[in-house]
């Protein structure tokens, strides 16, 4: 016990660091339950949570999502190529690190200045194989070899919207190409009642791969409040089982829709193109309260 009392002494005392990024304000928060571990917000939105000691413990409820993903995309342990797009504190890209060992990620994440800030406050391990390139997530993207990643995650958010240019066939169609023929693109979406957009992005996802996922809160699927989606896409056969079996257990259960079930969800929507994208919705104000 004693121990317990001393860990969460050091992190009252830890104290807040907070920055202007190109992005707006910066802050990183001390988490007063783990020793060092810390949550990111730009402009009062929460982005990210990192415990420097447990780089495989995932605390927001989407990201946890996107790691059962993660976990599902190889063989346990195995190395991967990742490409993510949109960095944050960096925590995905940890937690490629720390349960497949040897992998090759790279991070595209356009504000450089939050880059300076993560680097400097919330170390990489210096053994991980992570390069973070300081570049729009669509022009990075198009930088990776073709057929290099087994996983392209899509978590990119500019004051809380996703940029539109991030949300069409065209922006998929690249995707496609930096993946693997077996490879998997996971993106995290954020909507709200009457859930156009995320209607319109499963519809452009759709269009572009063979198999599709959705990973949510049943209150979000039924549209009774805003909130954040995975979207799985491949042309492979998904693990749509044991992803079920991981959502069902996170301590905020998440059901996931696919097959015929996904299709009609859409209701009709159309695949997004470059011509007619926008970007996401704006959270409500009473979101981050």
């Amino acid at each position: 016990m004693r121990k317990s009392r001393n860990v969460r002494r050091r992190s009252v005392a830890a104290e807040a660091v907070v920055e202007r990024v190109d992005g707006g304000l910066a802050e990183l928060i001390p988490d007063p339950d783990r020793a060092r571990a810390w949550t990111l917000l730009i402009d009062g939105a929460p982005q990210s949570h990192v415990d420097l000691d447990d780089p495989a413990y995932l605390s927001f409820e989407y990201q946890r999502r996107l790691g059962h993903v993660i976990d599902l995309v190889a063989p346990p342990g195995k190395p991967v190529h990742a490409v993510h797009l949109g960095g944050g504190a960096l925590t995905l890209a940890r937690y490629v690190a720390a349960t497949r060992p040897r992998s090759t990620q790279q991070v595209v994440e356009r504000d450089a200045t939050l880059v300076q800030l993560v680097r400097r406050e919330l170390p990489l391990d210096p053994n991980a194989r992570i390069r973070v390139r300081s570049a729009d997530a669509r022009d990075g993207l198009a930088k990776v070899p073709d057929a290099w990643a087994d996983l392209v995650i899509a978590d990119v958010f500019s004051g809380a919207r996703t940029p539109a240019h991030l949300t069409s066939t065209e922006f998929l169609d690249d995707v496609r190409r930096a993946l693997k023929p077996d490879g998997v693109y996971a993106a995290n979406l954020a909507d709200g009642p009457p859930l156009t957009h995320l209607r319109g992005q499963i519809a452009t996802s759709g269009a572009r791969f063979g198999e599709l996922a959705l990973v949510a809160d049943p209150a979000v699927l039924r549209g009774k409040r805003f909130g954040n989606a995975v979207l799985v896409a491949s042309d492979r056969p998904l693990p749509l089982a044991e992803l079920t079996r991981r959502a069902a257990s996170d301590p905020h259960p998440g059901r996931v829709e696919h097959g015929k079930a996904l299709t009609d969800f859409t209701g009709g929507a159309v695949p997004v193109t470059d011509l007619a994208a926008v970007a996401s919705p704006a959270p409500p104000p009473a979101v981050f309260r």
